[in-house]
């Protein structure tokens, strides 16, 4: 009887974990993602393709497990943006909603070329908007070699050997990401205002000279042509 009752205790345990689960971790919306998206348009673009100034990052095709933890990290004040703040918290982006952006955004995936054009069907406004979902990173310059070395022994052990990132390791995709969005948060990183994996590697990165992530910088920025 003992065993009996111990059995149920455990398959009741099980049972409300299980409960617990479902209702800690929402269910992806694709298309409340897409609604939500019209307020993130505004910055980051209609497709998620940020500003080729490097002010707003790119999104699209980014993991929805890393744009989930940013956004996490921007609601607990993890991490500080000014323009993020009035969407950030529990009453403007709830859980649902915010694994569904996240998701939304993830399932975007930007070519990195214009199609040839066929000049018998040319349309100049399909033109103009197809452009519009083209990631093209501009040639940043330096040593593209010398940043593939560094690149190679500094970050690629976390990003990965193509810049595509590592979400077991929490890494972001760095390639065909904006460079001067990516200086930007080197800088973020250096001045202790962003962690990285650990709050101990802003020492580390004030440690990289400003040539060296000018090189990695520029070989990054050969990576969107896949």
């Amino acid at each position: 009887m003992r065993t009996m009752t111990k059995n149920l205790l455990l398959l009741g345990l099980i049972f409300c974990a299980g409960i617990r689960a479902e209702e800690e971790t929402p269910a992806v919306d694709l298309e409340l993602g897409e609604e939500i998206n019209e307020t993130c348009a505004g910055c980051h673009g209609e497709y998620g393709q940020g500003s080729i100034d490097g002010e707003y990052p790119r999104l699209a095709g980014l993991t929805d497990a890393y744009i989930a933890r940013q956004l996490r990290n921007f609601k607990q004040r993890q991490r500080i943006n000014i323009p993020m703040l009035p969407y950030t918290n529990e009453r403007e982006l709830p859980e649902e909603d915010l694994v569904s952006i996240a998701a939304y955004l993830a399932s975007i995936q930007l070519p990195t070329k214009l199609p040839p054009i066929n000049e018998a069907e040319f349309d100049a406004l399909k033109r103009l908007q197809a452009s519009k979902k083209v990631v093209n990173i501009a040639i940043y310059p330096g040593d593209v070699e010398v940043g593939r070395k560094f690149y190679r022994k500094e970050c690629a052990s976390c990003h990965g050997s193509d810049g595509y990132g590592d979400d077991n390791k929490e890494a972001p995709q760095l390639a065909g990401q904006y460079s001067r969005y990516l200086l930007k948060q080197v800088e973020s990183i250096r001045t202790g205002d962003r962690f990285h994996e650990d709050p101990d590697d802003a020492e580390i990165f004030r440690e990289y000279t400003d040539a060296e992530i000018t090189a990695m910088l520029a070989w990054l920025a050969t990576l969107d042509d896949g």
